[in-house]
């Protein structure tokens, strides 16, 4: 097996890692693709990349697919780091695309979410969201150890894949409960598998300070690359107004960049000048490596981004008062540091904050019929469970069913998954109030409290859940317990039935199934 120079680099603590990220573009032949192969025989030649990033169906918009360009990279020797998101497929189709990046020889995956899908052939797709990034990191796990699953003759073991798999986070979050809910799903990645994590786009010196503080608060030891964008006019004033979900460029930054593009060269000097500055800080602050990007990016000026950020690390403290972009009333985690323009280790007092959700009578109603009904051992759970198994199979269930989807349709919007997750996310339902079928917490593409899909009309649900349950001093709950993916075996059939006959994955965290009691 061949060595990867990607995995050796940024796990060396010599040395500063860099990769490039490339866009395959719509089409197969046109001049996206075509220019492909000319920047990756440069950065193989030059020495100064250690992985070429390729992006999966990048705003949410078809594109020629990154493993196949992938494969092709891999003949020139240097390594792909492929964009590997769940919005597009199954999990059987995200399986069988496993097992062929590991055929090939595609070893490093950088997992994620995805763009919520905008327009295809004939109208917008439809969104697929099976697996969360948590649940395919756990499969790449599997898969590393050598993925067992049961066959007509006993359990079958694959032979070990070798990926190395990664994990995106945004420390570029305006509101308190978007960015708590950031961290809690970080820790999932992290236990899920993930062997490095790389930043969202942003350019606040202190969010970018703030999550490798964090990262090492929690106790964790992985890579931590930062995300650098050359960042043109038109890209900035999409970023600005959230075309671009995830990423955060204030109104401040926008109108400098204004202004230098209207230098004879268009601003482009300023526009590497700043990469390389974020190139030195992210470097002086700790960080494993950087991530670079950008629309029509030459290699000559990845590698002047290299060299003058280099050149620029011995004064790197000096260069944060070039990166002050805080959003309006913006959280941070940490409290400020007057001294170095960062952060202190103390934690920014959370506990008298307003609320920015409304909690609503709902949640307590909920709250009280669950003790009533659904904790083991305890009030109505064992009549319950008695009726359950007494109606199951018989005419009556169908009536059953019907009755508790009604319910559950008027106070939840169910969708009558059968393997509920309500009370993992405070009562409030990811399969029908997250586009994106979200179990374990908050994709990357929220904006000031909003809903990606749906900004200024929903607020995103981990919002929500976060300061209902922030109200009763339980808003850790939401980075405990990885939610499995919903089983679609129980679909359309009653999930009170199923929690209280041990099918459903809740039941099955209480130790509740018919062996067990």
């Amino acid at each position: 097996m061949r060595e990867n120079f990607f995995k050796n680099a940024l796990l060396n603590p010599d040395v500063f890692s860099v990769t490039w990220e490339l866009v395959p573009g719509r089409g197969a032949k046109e001049t996206a693709q075509e220019k492909i192969p000319d920047l990756v025989r440069q950065a193989a030649e030059g020495g100064k990349i250690h992985a070429l990033s390729l992006t999966d169906n990048p705003g949410g918009t078809p594109a020629m697919s990154a493993d196949f360009i992938g494969s092709e990279i891999v003949k020139f020797g240097i390594e792909p780091l492929v964009h590997f998101a769940s919005k597009d497929k199954n999990r059987g189709a995200i399986e069988s695309q496993l097992y062929a990046l590991d055929r090939a020889g595609v070893r490093n995956l950088l997992v994620m979410s995805g763009d919520y899908p905008v327009f295809g052939f004939q109208g917008r797709p439809a969104p697929v969201f099976d697996l969360d990034p948590i649940h395919i990191l756990q499969l790449i796990s599997e898969m590393n150890k050598g993925l067992e699953y049961p066959g007509i003759k006993g359990t079958i073991r694959h032979q070990a894949s070798d990926f190395f798999a990664g994990a995106v986070v945004s420390p570029f979050k305006a509101t308190e409960a978007e960015q708590i809910a950031q961290y809690y799903k970080l820790k999932k990645k992290i236990d899920a598998g993930a062997q490095f994590i790389v930043t969202q786009l942003g350019y606040d010196a202190r969010k970018f300070h703030e999550v490798i503080q964090f990262i090492k608060q929690c106790g964790f030891n992985l890579p931590l690359v930062g995300n650098i964008y050359i960042l043109s006019y038109g890209a900035a004033k999409m970023m600005n107004s959230n075309e671009l979900p995830g990423s955060v460029v204030t109104d401040k930054l926008l109108a400098e960049i204004d202004q230098e593009r209207k230098e004879p060269d268009k601003g482009e000097k300023a526009r590497i000048l700043r990469a390389a500055r974020m190139f030195a800080i992210a470097k002086g602050l700790g960080y494993n490596g950087v991530h670079i990007g950008g629309h029509n990016i030459k290699y000559e000026q990845v590698e002047d981004i290299i060299r003058q950020g280099e050149a620029l690390v011995p004064q790197w403290t000096d260069l944060l008062k070039y990166f002050h972009y805080p959003m309006e009333n913006g959280f941070y985690y940490f409290e400020y540091d007057k001294k170095s323009g960062l952060n202190q280790e103390k934690e920014t007092n959370r506990q008298n904050a307003p609320p920015d959700a409304k909690i609503g009578f709902s949640y307590g109603i909920s709250m009280f019929f669950h003790k009533l009904m659904f904790e083991p051992g305890k009030n109505l759970y064992g009549l319950m469970k008695a009726i359950s198994r007494k109606i199951a199979g018989s005419k009556l269930e169908n009536i059953f069913h019907k009755l508790e989807h009604l319910t559950k349709v008027l106070i939840f919007d169910c969708k009558d998954c059968g393997d509920c997750a309500l009370i993992d996310i405070a009562y409030l339902c990811p399969m029908s109030q997250c586009p994106k079928n979200q179990r374990n917490g908050a994709c990357g593409g929220s904006y000031q409290g909003w809903c990606e899909v749906y900004p200024f009309k929903k607020q995103c649900i981990y919002v929500r859940a976060y300061f209902r349950l922030k109200k009763r001093g339980q808003e850790a709950q939401l980075e405990k317990n990885i939610v499995p993916p919903c089983n679609w075996d129980l679909n359309q059939t009653s999930s009170w039935i199923n929690f209280y006959l041990g099918k459903d994955h809740t039941s099955k965290k209480h130790d509740n199934s018919p062996a067990g009691k």
